[in-house]
Parts: C-alpha cells; sequence; structure tokens
C-alpha cells in the first residue's frame, strides 16, 4: 500500500522557519522524482520544488528560490522541504508527490499539511 505522510506543518510567524517531511512506504522510493506543491486559499496549486531521484538536481518556483530547500534521504524513504524567511504569501497546504515514469505514469500524493504564516 503506496503511503505519502507529510508532516511538520503549523502557524509560524513571518521570518520565521519550518522543515515539512514526508515520510513514504510502499513503493521504491529512489527510482521516484519528488515534489513539493501548495494549494493557497482561491488559488490553483502551484509546484513548489522538486528533486530527481538521485537528489543531484533541483527546481524551484521563483517565488522561493533562495529561501526554501528541497533535500531527500533515500535511505529513509523520506523527502523534506525546508523553508525559511517565511512569508504571509507562503501560507497553504503542502502536498507532497512521487512520480516516475515506466510504460505508464505512477502519481503518488499525500493528504497535505498545512503550512500558515501570520503575526
Amino acid at each position: 500500500q503506496v503511503q505519502l505522510v507529510e508532516s511538520g506543518g503549523g502557524l509560524v510567524q513571518p521570518g520565521g522557519s519550518l522543515r515539512l517531511s514526508c515520510a513514504t512506504s510502499g513503493f521504491t522510493f529512489s527510482n521516484f522524482a519528488m515534489s513539493w506543491y501548495r494549494r493557497a486559499p482561491g488559488k490553483e496549486r502551484e509546484l513548489v520544488a522538486a528533486i530527481t531521484n538521485s537528489g543531484i538536481t533541483t527546481h524551484y518556483v521563483d517565488s522561493v528560490k533562495d529561501r526554501f530547500t528541497i533535500s531527500r534521504d533515500n535511505a529513509k524513504n523520506t523527502v523534506y522541504l525546508q523553508m525559511n524567511s517565511l512569508k504571509p504569501e507562503d501560507t497553504a497546504v503542502y502536498y507532497c508527490n512521487a512520480k516516475f515514469t515506466a510504460l505508464r505514469l505512477y502519481d503518488y500524493w499525500g493528504q497535505g499539511t498545512q503550512v500558515t504564516i501570520s503575526s
């Protein structure tokens, strides 16, 4: 059974930091590219950051560059999102995603974790 379980969300003040974790099971984690998406109230889901299966290559949406860092531990089947210098506009539900293509697309999602930035 495939599972992606996000944790680490919460309420922090502007300028603060949070570290999101996504613990996975039920699939070969090291084969999958991993991403973090977010959906803010009234907005469409947005890709925030992505990392290749090896961890060598990362990608960030411009609005989080130099503030967020995506990383992964293939031994622990876990992907992380370190978020620094948080802004109110980072408020959203953050989702973990796993993707792998081999004859067909394998596309798995977590349930999401709420991040709220407010003073």
